[in-house]
């Protein structure tokens, strides 16, 4: 393969464009923050799970704050605009579940944690992994669409 010369916006482009063709399920899970490019992958997932307490954006705080009112330092301002939290984003149908974290943050019982994302992904590849192929592939654009 050739190397090209168009940057990080053309790789991008490209992995969105070959993640959108895969054949297989695709589980997506932000467990503590998505975001940057990162975050459009991640949009590709035919389902979205976020535990509680992540953030999801396709720009930071400071980067939002600083582009839009060259002020880095009204970054907590521009959080609350943007909508990151798990909660803002399932209202908006951008992410498909909210998974619970243990007492205290996923951190503080990484084996539960664990335990729990594991039921989570064998539930949600139950489920996905009964459509045929055209259909998976046919969902997943209609729902990167709906976005």
């Amino acid at each position: 393969m050739e190397l090209k010369k168009e940057g990080s916006g053309e790789a991008i482009a490209r992995n969105l464009l070959e993640m959108s063709r895969l054949k297989v399920p695709i589980i997506c899970i932000v467990i503590g923050e998505g975001s940057s490019g990162g975050a459009l992958a991640i949009g590709v997932g035919d389902r979205v799970l976020m535990l509680e307490n992540a953030v999801y954006s396709v720009l930071s705080p400071e980067g939002f704050a600083t582009i839009l009112w060259k002020d880095s330092s009204r970054a907590e301002e521009a959080a609350e605009i943007m909508k990151m939290t798990a909660k803002d984003l399932r209202d908006l149908n951008i992410i498909d579940k909210i998974i619970e974290e243990p007492e205290g943050g996923a951190q503080k019982e990484i084996m539960q944690m664990c335990g729990i994302v594991k039921k989570e992904i064998l539930s949600n590849l139950k489920i996905l992994e009964k459509l045929d192929t055209n259909t998976l592939l046919q969902q997943r654009y209609d729902k990167f669409r709906a976005m």
